[in-house]
């Protein structure tokens, strides 16, 4: 059901992945994390392609916190700017963070390889119904996903979307 991967550059360090659908607490966990009550990155899932994408906003946001580098004030938050392909930080928490009116989230929680009791503690805040992580794309939107990411159909025709999506969150910072 969840998804916990190493990061290559850390190796004492996982980032676990939970997905959650028929969510019905989507504003008090929102109200939750934007108090700080919550260890852990909220996020929308409809703008996710695959859990890959996650992965590399999450090691991204860790390697910049890591050398004290980070646009926005908390890990979690960080996670969230990376998914963004802009460097607008509001832009990104309205595309990319959890909305009041929200029935689903994907649960992103960055911890220590022995550190398996803060994902558990943010799990069960979410009154919902736990899904794989790799069902994510049942819940994505691909047509906004394209939009936002400026996807078009000539660039899928040599590549996925996941590939050009992961691509614009790389270069962010360039363009």
């Amino acid at each position: 059901m969840k998804l916990t991967q190493t990061l290559e550059l850390y190796p004492d360090t996982r980032v676990t992945q939970v997905l959650f659908k028929s969510v019905e607490n989507a504003a008090e966990l929102r109200q939750k994390a934007v108090e700080g009550k919550i260890n852990g990155a909220l996020i929308n899932p409809t703008m996710l392609v695959d859990p890959f994408q996650v992965l590399v906003a999450a090691n991204r946001a860790f390697h910049l916190h890591s050398i004290g580098k980070m646009k926005t004030r908390s890990l979690n938050s960080e996670i969230i700017f990376s998914l963004s392909p802009t460097n607008n930080i509001s832009e990104a928490f309205k595309r990319f963070g959890l909305s009041d009116r929200d029935v689903s989230v994907l649960v992103v929680v960055v911890h220590g390889k022995d550190e398996l009791q803060a994902v558990a503690d943010v799990t069960a805040m979410v009154d919902g119904q736990q899904l794989p992580v790799d069902q994510v794309s049942s819940l994505s939107d691909l047509e906004k996903i394209r939009k936002l990411y400026k996807v078009t159909p000539q660039e899928e025709t040599c590549g996925s979307l996941l590939d050009a999506v992961v691509c614009r969150m790389a270069i962010k910072d360039v363009m």
